[in-house]
């Protein structure tokens, strides 16, 4: 009964939030909720609460801080250079800049922290989707499939955690799977290659004046079925024109969040983080910032000291070396804490769905239904068996509890089989481009928190692309003798 309640728990929170009949916030609190008291451990709904925020909090104060120390950054003028660079590269070409954004993810990727990763690839790239109309869940997806095949870093998380759980080294993990991993990595960048042709196709001609240092620029990017590009008037804005090309999984743009705002005033706003002239720049502490961020990404890289630390001491010295005085302090804050108490909110809402599939017992159900169906002829085979189950369970569950719940059970079975606890543990990588979508994973709210899109857009855009990923991981892996 369990097994059958957990699964339908969570069919209905994917459902609802899809078809936009409930807020992400208001799903994930109230249907763990109504299952609990439909299990019969209604009474135990606030012990369960209470266990899923206290191992999430310090989740959420990193996050908190984190928003913060890199929207002051972002402020101040730190990545001003990068996104310049990014749009010289992309010269207003949808396709670059798909592709573009899956390159620059893949790249902050390298320090092992999914919320990093998207709260630098989210602040260099919305501005140039805002301004070019384009499809902000294309940005979301691709980064969370990119940064998902790159999570399996020895320092990123799950590869760790695998070799804990078996008692291995995490070098003869990850090592002999980076040939199957960059086969991951070059189908997302493949993929965003194709997905921003479409983009290239739905928008038809842009003009975009004034982008870097404010020479009119126009680019030819696909004849669309209609529409001409005009040229931008006066005063730097930058006039835009789509052709009626057939679009993107997700279909047409929309001030609410799913793609881009239809306003030009709207766009104009979002793209004044390229202002020479804003206030709130600081081009004498360019260089102290940007010891400061490479700083605290080492500090990271190294767990010298706890991340929401790291995080908390890194945004304390940055508002106070950049703005001595209290009152620009606060405006600050203030100007940032839209983000900051929705990702937070996300986070403390996300300890009650873990909280009630933990604590009920449902997630433990759920995995061994699934480990118990596999057939006794499979045995053998039980690196395959791990590579596809892992895409499942770690998108329901989180990564410690697949990899020291669920992957020792695996291994124990493959070792009955004559095969080797390394075989397993790579292959219970394979479903991490999936898993950095999961509603069970916090820095998945950061990134469509900033990026301003729907949940389930980007749930619905991104789950069948992120299978895909994990399933060329796996196959590459077969192809390399690996699993």
């Amino acid at each position: 009964m369990l097994t059958i309640l957990g699964f339908v728990m969570i069919a209905t929170f994917l459902v609802l939030i899809m078809m936009k009949k409930m807020s992400p916030m208001g799903a994930l609190v109230l249907i763990p909720a109504l299952f609990c008291v439909l299990v019969g451990k209604g009474a135990h709904l606030g012990d369960y609460v209470l266990k899923g925020v206290g191992e999430l909090a310090p989740t959420a104060a990193m996050l908190m801080f984190a928003i913060i120390y890199f929207g002051v950054m972002i402020d101040v003028g730190l990545f001003d250079p990068i996104v310049r660079m990014i749009l010289r590269f992309c010269k207003a070409d949808p396709m670059r800049v798909v592709v573009g954004t899956a390159i620059l993810a893949a790249i902050v990727s390298l320090d092992g922290d999914g919320s990093t990763t998207f709260m630098i690839t989210v602040s260099a790239m919305v501005p140039l989707y805002r301004r070019l109309k384009m499809s902000l869940v294309v940005m979301t997806g691709v980064a969370a499939m990119a940064n998902g095949v790159m999570n399996t870093l020895p320092w990123g998380g799950p590869t760790a955690r695998a070799a804990a759980a078996l008692k291995v080294d995490a070098s003869d993990i990850f090592v002999p799977m980076i040939p199957a991993l960059a086969a991951g990595l070059l189908f997302v960048i493949a993929l965003s290659y194709g997905l921003g042709l479409r983009e290239r196709k739905r928008l038809g001609v842009l003009t975009l004046d004034e982008v870097t240092a404010g020479d009119p620029e126009q680019v030819l990017v696909g004849a669309g079925s209609g529409g001409k590009g005009a040229k931008g008037g006066k005063g730097g804005k930058a006039a835009l024109t789509g052709g009626a090309g057939s679009g993107t999984d997700a279909e047409a743009p929309s001030p609410n969040g799913s793609g881009t705002s239809d306003a030009s005033d709207a766009d104009d706003d979002e793209f004044k983080g390229l202002d020479s002239n804003r206030a709130t720049l600081r081009p004498k502490l360019y260089w102290f910032n940007a010891a400061l961020t490479i700083a605290l990404l080492a500090l990271m890289v190294t767990e010298t000291m706890p991340i929401p630390v790291l995080f908390l001491l890194a945004a304390a010295v940055a508002l106070t070396v950049n703005f001595p005085q209290m009152n620009d302090q606060k405006a600050r804050i203030a100007a940032h804490a839209e983000n900051v108490v929705n990702v937070s909110g996300m986070v403390f809402a996300a300890a009650v769905f873990t909280g009630v599939l933990t604590g009920t017992g449902m997630v433990e159900h759920m995995a061994r239904w699934l480990v118990d169906g596999v057939p006794e002829g499979m045995g053998p085979q039980m690196g395959i068996v791990t590579g596809v189950l892992s895409i499942p369970l770690t998108y329901f569950m989180s990564n410690d509890g697949f990899y020291f719940g669920i992957v020792p059970i695996l291994a124990e079975a493959g070792a009955a089989h004559g095969v080797s606890t390394l075989e397993i543990a790579r292959a219970s990588l394979v479903g991490q481009a999936l898993h950095m979508s999961s509603p069970l994973v916090p820095a998945v709210y950061v990134l469509v928190g900033m990026a301003k899109v729907e949940f389930g857009d980007h749930t619905r855009f991104t789950v069948k692309w992120a299978v895909l990923t994990s399933l060329v991981v796996l196959a590459a892996g077969l192809l390399f003798g690996i699993i």
